[in-house]
Formats: structure tokens, sequence, C-alpha cells
């Protein structure tokens, strides 16, 4: 499954502070259609994610009902994101 979407980069001020896109609604419902068969637990969900031209292996987060795809600090840098940027993203499962 392949998914493109655009977002605004939020910060998380959580534990551990950390960047994420979250995912539309639509394409979340459609992702936690299959999830059971691509999670390995917890509720995420690998993935292949590219941003520019940047791209990189990691996981969905489950959060709220949808998803959120983290944004590495090497991404944001390579890619120059600040907070509350909209962000075209590509994810593939």
């Amino acid at each position: 499954m392949q998914f493109e979407f655009s977002g605004q980069v939020i910060h998380w001020r959580g534990p551990s502070p950390f960047h994420f896109v979250r995912l539309p609604d639509d394409q979340a419902e459609e992702i936690r259609s299959v999830s059971s068969a691509v999670t390995y637990g917890w509720g995420m969900i690998p993935v292949q994610a590219t941003v520019g031209a940047t791209s990189w292996k990691t996981s969905l987060f489950p959060k709220d009902g949808g998803y959120l795809l983290p944004l590495r600090d090497f991404v944001r840098v390579n890619e120059d994101l600040e907070v509350g940027e909209a962000v075209d993203a590509l994810i593939e499962i």
C-alpha cells in the first residue's frame, strides 16, 4: 500500500520530544483496516517514508484513532523543515 499526503510538522513534548506529521483521517482509516496484518505490536505500522529527497524506514505511531509519521532529526535537517510547516510525504507499507 502506498499513500501520499500533506500535513503540518508538529512537535510532541513527551518523555522523548519528537516531530511528526499526522496522516489524514481517511488514509488512517484505510491503514487501520489492514493494521492487524502489518503491525509488529502496540499498533506500530512499519513503513518506508519519503519527504522531498529524503527516504527512511520508520513506523507510524497510533494516536487518537489516527497515525503519526515520525520525522527524525536528519529528515528535518536535510529538508529544512520547521514546526508548523506544510510537508508532502509518501509512505509505503
